[in-house]
This record gives structure tokens, sequence and C-alpha cells, in this order.
């Protein structure tokens, strides 16, 4: 391996951080540009104070890296305690492969320390794929979310009828109260009006004396991941699903909205449309995606 240049070296920062590269870090500090030539390898002759640096993913309140091949770190002040609990919830109820939570704390800012899924992310290969793999791949999903959708509700949260998986306030962009503190939502009314009340916020004005009644129904919640995409899916060479990623909106949520987060408009469209077609259970998102064009 190259050595790489003191002089170019830059302080280790969110903004010196770009998605898909990977960098060369010294004592937690300094970062470098990792060579071109390094390998794997490489990394076994490494000295305590130097690591490899690949940024797996990096948004406004989130940065998600990967440290010499062996953990992933995510952190930032959108990560939050709950993300730890949907996971644990996961591992300890089924056999939904997901990350191993290693550490994590919370403080001004939220850092989860976890294990690597094996494979390849589902995001690079899909377009790829014939379509009777994606077909079985679909049909893979919607048995695992089978499986999480029996999680029951903790005792700790009788009385709840939708919160994350810790129990607290949802932050989905639909649900996230006007009001501080937030209120809790205890039934599917109440989960319709908080709707409600968010289009009317934002100027939706179509439906503003009907949208309540002509939203999804549900008399029942479930545990939900809240976005089931293809980069937040792991599989194998053979397209077997490794793992299951990203449960930073996992919680309890009407029966639908799985179903209605993996139909959100313009996300993967070839995606959406076999998940669609293997669903055990349809419903009429016709209201909820009206809603969803006033608040994004």
């Amino acid at each position: 391996m190259d050595e790489t240049s003191e002089s170019s070296g830059v302080p280790y920062k969110w903004r010196n951080l770009q998605p898909g590269k990977r960098y060369i870090r010294i004592d937690e500090e300094t970062l470098f540009p990792c060579p071109s030539d390094f390998t794997e390898a490489d990394i076994l002759k490494f000295p305590p104070n130097k690591q490899l640096i690949s940024v797996l993913d990096k948004q406004l309140a989130r940065l998600v890296i990967e440290i010499d091949s062996s953990i992933v770190v995510k952190s930032g002040c959108g990560v939050r305690s709950s993300e730890v609990e949907a996971m644990k919830i996961v591992s300890k109820h089924t056999s939904v492969p997901v990350p191993e939570v290693i550490m994590a704390r919370f403080h001004r800012k939220g850092e989860i320390h976890m294990t690597i899924i094996p494979g390849t992310c589902l995001a690079k290969k899909w377009d790829m794929l014939d379509i009777n793999t994606k077909e079985s791949i679909c049909l893979q999903l919607w048995r695992l979310i089978s499986k999480w959708r029996e999680i029951p509700l903790p005792s700790e949260f009788a009385g709840l009828f939708q919160c994350a998986a810790d129990g607290s306030p949802s932050q989905d962009p639909l649900l996230e109260d006007l009001r501080t503190p937030p209120r809790p939502l205890r039934t599917d009314a109440e989960l319709r009006e908080r709707i409600y009340e968010r289009y009317l916020h934002c100027g939706g004005l179509r439906y503003e004396h009907t949208l309540p009644d002509m939203l999804p129904r549900s008399d029942k919640s479930v545990f939900t991941h809240g976005d089931v995409v293809p980069r937040n899916i792991m599989v194998d060479d053979q397209n077997n699903i490794t793992g299951i990623l990203d449960w930073e909106y996992a919680g309890w949520y009407p029966d639908y909205w799985e179903y209605a987060q993996i139909m959100r408009p313009a996300f993967y469209g070839s995606f959406q449309d076999l998940m669609n077609k293997t669903a055990p259970q349809r419903w009429d998102l016709t209201r909820i995606n009206a809603s969803r064009k006033v608040l994004f």
C-alpha cells in the first residue's frame, strides 16, 4: 500500500466525508484519501491509531460509516435510541436477520455501533435482475414482514395505538405532532386526526372537510419497519435476503402502514409494482398519498 502524505490530510469532519468514498483515519482526527492500490489485507498492518473508513451513507442528520471492514457506525442528531430498541425487539421475537448492536450512546447526538450484514445492497443489483428473481425477492420480503408483524406490543406501552419501538412518539413526517410535548396516539381515529392536522397546517385544501373520513382505517396496530426499500435490503450471490437495515422509523403502526410506506409515490417504480403484485393484502391509498403530496 502506498503511504499517504501527511500534507494531504484534512480534519475528520462530516463536511470532508463523501458517500461511496474510502479514507484512512489517523488518531480519529485526520482523514487521508485511501490509496487506489489498497487491499483488505492492508488493514491487518495498520497500527492502533489508523483505521479504514468507508462512507456508506450521508444525510443531513445521519452518517453511516464502516470501520476496518468490521463494524458499522451510524451517528448524528437524527439517530435515536428507538432504532436500537427496534433491532433488539426483532432479534428477540423473530428470525429476521438484522444488525447486532455492539454499543450505543445518546447525548447531543446518537451513535450506534453494530455488526456488518453480509451481502450486497439490493439497490445496486435490482435493475440487473430478471423478473423471476425480483418476484422471488419480493415474496421473501413479505414473508419476513409477516414475521415482524407478529411482534406483540409490550405491556408497558398498553393504551398506545402508534409509537416508536421504545414507546416514544413517531418522527414520521405524516405523524409528527405540531404541539409540544407531543400527544400520544391512542386510537386509529387520533392517528387520522393527526394526519389531518398536518395536512391543514401545510396548506392542504382539496380535502379540507373530508380527509379524516377518507383515510384508511385500521382496527389494530402491528410492528412495522417503515422504510422497506432496496437500499435497506441485503442479498447474497443467490439473491437470498441476508438482512434488513435502517430501523429508525420502526414501531407499531396501523396494519396498512408497511404497505403504504412501500407504495409511496415516486419510490422505486418496478420494486413497488412487484411488491404490490406479490402483496398478501392491499389497501386503497388514494387519500393518504394525497396527504403526502401536501406534506412533502
